[in-house]
């Protein structure tokens, strides 16, 4: 599954992609055919949150697209395009049809727009699952890009988030597309 924005393209991770992430660079590359930068994974993108997905993926095949993304830039390498980032879903929606997105791009290709872009994306897809009611993310309150990326894709705060020291942002499917260009 691949979603495209103005500049970036967006990958759904697969199984096989994720396990290549975790073991085999080069594989990895082949899947997603993309070049991947040599300090790969982004920042926050740990082996934790890796076996996290992988095991998630495992056991809901029938969440394609709830996981992460790899974002991919088109450019002129030889591979056509390389890997900046990730964005994604904590998975399927819950019962109250809450989804929770997160995002992390290259340290050298912060500040370009390419995590609220990848974000946009990603929740325009999100809401075109009707379960889906709320987009919501977490983040530290001394991340202030973290914060301009919630921002810019109408997020407002809500409060404390899920873990202590952490504040979470959110937007509702009314708020969506009461903001949507018509």
């Amino acid at each position: 599954m691949i979603l495209r924005s103005e500049r970036l393209l967006l990958i759904a991770a697969t199984v096989e992609m994720v396990r290549a992430e975790i073991r085999d660079r080069t594989e990895l590359a082949r899947l997603v055919e993309a070049h991947v930068p040599e300090d790969w994974p982004p920042p926050l993108n740990d082996e934790n949150s890796q076996q996290w997905t992988l095991k998630y993926l495992l056991a809901n095949p029938d969440a394609a697209g709830f996981g992460y993304w790899y974002i991919a830039l088109p450019d002129q390498t030889a591979e056509g395009k390389s890997l900046v980032g990730i964005v994604g879903l904590k998975g399927k929606p819950a019962i109250d049809g809450t989804v929770e997105v997160g995002y992390s791009v290259m340290e050298d290709r912060q500040r370009q727009g390419y995590g609220s872009e990848a974000t946009s994306t990603l929740i325009a897809w999100v809401f075109d699952h009707p379960e889906v009611t709320r987009v919501v993310a977490e983040t530290l309150p001394h991340l202030r890009p973290s914060i301009r990326v919630m921002e810019r894709n109408g997020m407002t705060f809500m409060g404390s988030g899920s873990e202590e020291g952490v504040i979470r942002f959110g937007i509702t499917r009314a708020e969506y597309e009461a903001a949507r260009p018509r």
